[in-house]
């Protein structure tokens, strides 16, 4: 059951389809790269992060691309990788070790001299640094339960916060117990993450969308099935993304994804797209032993190698240019442990309306060590609208029941909601395409107090839903 913020839309602008590619690259393809930094190690580990393990188990190194000659961007580091350019192109992020022992943290190199300072001390691994507007920052912060979102601020003076619940301090984004991990920044200032689908405690890639506040998160599309990953935006608008042997996309005039026709390959995920459209990607085709940086225009003949090493996988290429800052989200969060959902109308779902009639929903939440608990249940309209108070911070889920108590619908994943956080949805896992009616739901007739779900509590069934 998806729970995005109301009156908030989720749909990027539209961009050009991508057309059939195969053999040789064109002339414009064949004009020297941008600068642009690249991380090389001895070993890659695709989505070793997902599962709580290590990407890099032999150590990386970023390098720093110049005229296609690669020099190491940062010396005195045992270990350096995951760079991410400010918005004003002056400074990188970036996840390093100096000695092998040493847990992963966060530093920031000047690109005018190469001075660094470390950003972030943490006493386990912090990695994939990204910046966020307002003088903050998101990182993967590895937990008992793998890894997950962390905020803080980035050392650079900013105006005062719009809501202190985005900051300042530290302030988990991800409440769930398995890994969550950023791949970027939308202009809309929400984070694209990746999690195992179902959301909890699935196994397949997958990738969702949170407000830097830690509020609204939720599938970016609702097609699931395929494993996908390396999500990064556009000047479009439009987010692209590997499957492996695949690149795809999410554009705005779509609810699904849609395959972009690609040379063939096994793609790394994380593009740099170019001033001039082309796409820097981290690839291998049938010649390749390892992963090498490659320069493809949408719409043309092939791809050619910008570096490759001997020995070495080189992935999650980042142009050193300035680019657009994204969007600040003001908070809207409030100090309680609770938060309130309203659901329009239940009984929709892009899998098809239910079968039966739902007259009640129950909540389960997760306790400390992960097991499910019943937390009570509340009366589902006529009309298949509910409203209702979970507890903030943690994860939850619904089930839609009959008068009998059976169940007719469940989550199989986990959500959560932030203190304070009001949201709304649609129906149950109904899709960005469906809107819901233009009337007032039944529930908030009845009552505009929400039902008290965050502890052991239960009530009737709604008038008249036998």
């Amino acid at each position: 059951m998806r729970f995005p913020l109301a009156a908030l839309s989720i749909a990027a602008p539209v961009a050009l389809m991508l057309c059939p590619v195969c053999g040789l690259t064109q002339n414009a393809e064949r004009a020297a790269p941008p600068d642009f930094i690249v991380t090389a190690a001895p070993a890659y580990v695709p989505l070793a992060e997902l599962h709580g393990q290590e990407r890099f188990p032999k150590g990386a190194q970023l390098l720093l691309v110049h005229a296609g000659k690669a020099e190491p961007l940062v010396t005195g580091f045992r270990a350096s990788a995951d760079a991410n350019v400010s918005f004003n192109g002056e400074t990188v992020l970036f996840a390093g070790k100096r000695s092998a022992g040493d847990p992963w943290q966060i530093w920031e190199l000047a690109l005018k001299d190469h001075s660094v300072r470390q950003v972030m001390v943490t006493a386990t691994d912090a990695e994939r640094p990204l910046y966020l507007p307002g003088g903050r920052m998101v990182w993967a912060q590895r937990t008992p339960a793998g890894f997950q979102l962390q905020s803080g601020e980035d050392g650079h003076p900013t105006p005062e916060f719009l809501n202190p619940t985005a900051g300042p301090g530290m302030l988990p984004l991800a409440y769930t117990r398995s890994s969550t991990f950023p791949a970027d920044v939308l202009r809309d200032g929400r984070i694209l993450f990746e999690a195992g689908f179902p959301l909890g405690n699935g196994s397949t890639p997958e990738l969702y969308l949170v407000y830097a506040d830690g509020s609204g998160e939720e599938s970016v599309r609702c097609d699931h099935g395929r494993p996908r990953w390396g999500g990064t935006q556009l000047a479009s608008g439009d987010v692209v993304f590997t499957h492996g042997t695949t690149l795809a996309r999410f554009t705005s005039a779509m609810a699904h994804e849609e395959l972009i026709q690609a040379p063939r390959g096994n793609y790394a995920g994380a593009i740099a797209e170019t001033a001039s459209g082309a796409w820097l990607v981290s690839a291998r085709t049938a010649t390749d032993a390892r992963y090498a940086i490659k320069m493809w225009t949408p719409g043309s003949a092939g791809m050619d190698t910008v570096l490759a090493r001997s020995g070495e996988d080189l992935v999650e290429p980042v142009l050193v240019a300035p680019r657009t800052r994204p969007n600040r989200h003001p908070s809207g969060l409030h100090p309680w442990d609770y938060a309130n959902l309203l659901a329009l109308d239940a009984r929709v779902s892009r899998d098809g309306d239910v079968k039966g009639k739902p007259v009640s929903v129950r909540l389960e939440a997760q306790d400390a060590a992960g097991h499910a608990i019943a937390m009570g249940t509340a009366p589902v309209e006529q009309d298949g609208s509910f409203f209702v108070k979970v507890p903030a911070d943690r994860p939850i889920r619904f089930e839609l029941l009959d008068f009998k108590g059976t169940v007719l619908r469940q989550e199989h994943g986990w959500l959560w909601a932030r203190g304070g956080e009001q949201r709304i949805c649609v129906g149950c896992h109904a899709g960005p395409e469906r809107a819901s009616e233009n009337r007032v739901p039944a529930v908030l007739l009845r009552t505009t107090e929400p039902v008290d779900l965050t502890g052991n509590k239960s009530v009737a069934a709604a008038p008249g839903g036998n």
